[in-house]
């Protein structure tokens, strides 16, 4: 016969109820602060959870004993359990794999590794020494725009109205009136439009050099290039001579190609100036003494120069009977070549980066 004992209910006392809420609202206040750096540890805390043996399975097995009346509400606490476990594993999931995606990224815009450190062009620096020395004589940097009037470029600088340079042969034109020349427009020839500019808006005394880069229609050889850098200079006050040139391009040479270098000034024409010379300098490679480079001469020449002539001074509005100047231009390209004894001058433009290796030490 069965006892009174043997009849009674096998679920736990409310005791164990309590401690079995106890330890549902512990494991919530854990897996809210769950966190995982990897795949290995998420793999980890799933296992510890959510596993046939992890913590909230084994709560699933005590909710067996749980007395009826109190299923109803400890088994919506459970499945609430379960559900913040699962929730929170794919949360951490989805955060791993994120940031996983983001750390094997790549940025196909970036620069390949290693970056090597570029190299300042040899014109530029071939430039900034020109204008240095200049500068430490008291010149200042002028400059204007590249796509130029007619008169800027060749009326206000007396160049006659049949003069070749206007040719299309020699000029760039944008625009080309037939009827009246003056109101051409062209890609400037040379700088020294800046010089008419500067003249225009300003009364002596001027002293400016004006860098920049120039175009003419010529066809592209080892020689020579259809746009290429020149530094002219410019200065106007009372009582400036020849000998005041002359004394300048010395100092500039000296400062430029070495100490023991001369120059020679040979009679020239330039519409501009009168009168007008051709600066040539030592040969750097023979000192003087005569060698192919120099064809033998012991001179090679870098510019043109000579006094302003007094209709460009006029035609600026400036007092040619008060005032009187100086101007000279070379083409940066030639003295670099004549620097580093580049052979061929496409090489300036063409951007290889063997060849502008070659002048990491030259700044």
């Amino acid at each position: 016969m069965l006892t009174e004992n043997y009849l009674l209910p096998l679920h736990v006392n409310s005791t164990t109820q309590i401690m079995l809420k106890d330890k549902i609202e512990a494991l919530k206040a854990q897996i809210a602060e769950l966190k995982a750096d990897n795949e290995e540890a998420l793999e980890a805390l799933r296992i510890k959870y959510l596993s046939k043996k992890g913590e909230v399975t084994a709560l699933f097995n005590e909710f067996r004993e749980v007395a009826p009346e109190e299923k109803r509400e400890l088994g919506q606490r459970l499945n609430e359990l379960k559900n913040l476990a699962t929730e929170k594993i794919n949360a951490l999931r989805e955060a791993t794999k994120q940031q996983a995606k983001e750390q094997n990224k790549i940025d196909i815009t970036r620069p390949a590794f290693p970056a090597e450190l570029g190299t300042r062009h040899p014109i530029s620096v071939v430039r900034k020494q020109i204008i240095d020395i200049f500068s430490r004589l008291g010149f200042t940097i002028a400059d204007g725009p590249e796509v130029e009037d007619d008169w800027h470029v060749f009326s206000a600088l007396n160049f006659a109205a049949d003069h070749p340079a206007r040719d299309m042969q020699d000029t760039f034109f944008i625009e080309k009136n037939e009827q009246d020349v003056t109101r051409n427009i062209v890609l400037r020839s040379h700088t020294s439009s800046v010089q008419v500019r500067t003249m225009e808006r300003q009364q002596p005394p001027i002293r400016i050099i004006c860098p920049g880069r120039v175009y003419r229609n010529e066809a592209i050889t080892a020689r020579a290039h259809c746009f290429f850098h020149q530094i002219e200079g410019l200065y106007i006050d009372k009582n400036v001579t020849f000998a005041d040139l002359k004394q300048v391009l010395l100092h500039f040479a000296k400062e430029l190609f070495g100490t023991e270098t001369e120059i020679r000034l040979r009679p020239s024409y330039f519409p501009f100036t009168e009168p007008s010379a051709e600066m040539d300098v030592t040969c750097m490679l023979c000192g003087g003494k005569g060698c192919g480079f120099c064809k033998h001469t012991g001179w090679v020449e870098i510019l043109g120069c000579g006094m302003v002539d007094p209709a460009v001074l006029e035609a600026s509005g400036i007092d040619s009977t008060v005032y009187s100047g100086y101007a000279f231009g070379l083409g940066v390209e030639r003295i670099t070549n004549l620097k580093y004894m580049v052979k061929d001058l496409r090489m300036f433009s063409e951007n290889d980066v063997r060849f502008l290796d070659e002048f990491k030490s030259a700044h």
